[in-house]
């Protein structure tokens, strides 16, 4: 017997009390737990209320017969993957395949032999523990790739979205928007004088400045489709799906007002005592003429000029949406 079958539980079901005690007895000498029920409808009761590991099921019983039993089992999804082996004085090939088709994994003839009834109960159990150890590696599996994915569309140290992810965040809301005709707008987020920042104050806390920006800018944006992420270096960008001019123009407002209230000192700006952004912004309604590209060199160009014209403000480069 297997040492990890040793706590399973079989449940019995047979109107016959003599069967029960020495089914019973039979499997409660190899170290399993067993439970006896004498009718279809509590062996029912008793499965839902303690999931068995298997099911030594009679199938002539008063009432609900073995095969009624075994369907509204397959039928109940939390004991249907229960495995049930019919007990049976009929071993026609007819009764056989009637109980097979319902969902039994096996049969058991009367008179049953002690060995034959430990061989198949133990066959079972195997398959059972290979069954759900497969299940628990699957769901361990799918976790572990979910956390890969994550790692991997995650800037490792402000934790937003990183390019890549940025990458197919664009192009998807591009491919939405072509086909259900909208804006989509384009914040491009760059910290003022921040390499003169990591020399003054020491890149560790730069590393603590780049994240607590990060973490305004996931703050100030209020809609489920907004998305923020890193685009390098002290570059943030911001994807703002079914939003014009006047929307991006309020969102940048908001950036700077959430930036400001972070209120970290910056003694090496050129333009204030505290970290400020320089935000470039592009809109259009996407066309299958036109790409992405075209929306990013838009921001990038706004950004240029947003520093050109003394940072810590933005700057709109198309006013067309």
């Amino acid at each position: 017997m297997l040492e990890d079958c040793k706590e399973s539980i079989i449940l019995i079901v047979d109107d016959n009390p003599t069967n029960l005690l020495v089914l019973s007895q039979t499997l409660k000498d190899i170290g399993l737990k067993v439970r006896v029920s004498m009718d279809g409808e509590s062996a029912l009761e008793q499965a839902i209320e303690e999931t068995p590991d298997l099911i030594l099921l009679d199938i002539q019983m008063p009432g609900i017969d073995g095969f009624e039993t075994c369907k509204r089992l397959k039928l109940n999804p939390s004991v249907s993957d229960i495995p049930v082996i019919f007990i049976t004085a009929n071993n026609s090939t007819e009764n056989i395949v009637e109980g097979l088709s319902l969902g039994a994994v096996d049969y058991i003839v009367k008179p049953f032999q002690k060995e034959e009834v430990l061989a198949r109960v133990q066959v079972h159990l195997r398959l059972r523990l290979l069954t759900r150890k497969v299940q628990e590696q699957a769901i361990a599996l799918q976790i572990a790739n979910q956390q890969l994915e994550c790692l991997a569309n995650l800037d490792g140290l402000t934790q937003v979205a990183n390019r890549r992810r940025f990458d197919e965040q664009l192009d998807l809301e591009w491919k939405r928007l072509t086909r259900e005709p909208g804006p989509l707008s384009l914040i491009l987020c760059d910290i003022d004088y921040f390499k003169r920042y990591n020399d003054f104050y020491g890149h560790q806390a730069g590393d603590t400045c780049l994240k607590q920006v990060a973490k305004a800018l996931e703050q100030s944006l209020k809609r489920p489709g907004d998305f923020v992420a890193r685009y390098g270096g002290e570059e943030f960008v911001v994807i703002l799906p079914n939003t014009n001019f006047d929307g991006a123009s309020h969102v940048a407002e908001i950036i700077q007002t959430d930036i400001e209230k972070l209120y970290i000192s910056h003694a090496q700006s050129q333009v204030s005592t505290h970290i400020t952004l320089s935000l470039g912004i592009s809109s259009m309604i996407p066309t299958k003429e036109a790409s992405e590209s075209s929306l990013i060199a838009a921001a990038d160009k706004a950004l240029y000029e947003a520093k050109r014209r003394g940072r810590n403000t933005f700057y709109h480069e198309f006013s067309a949406v």
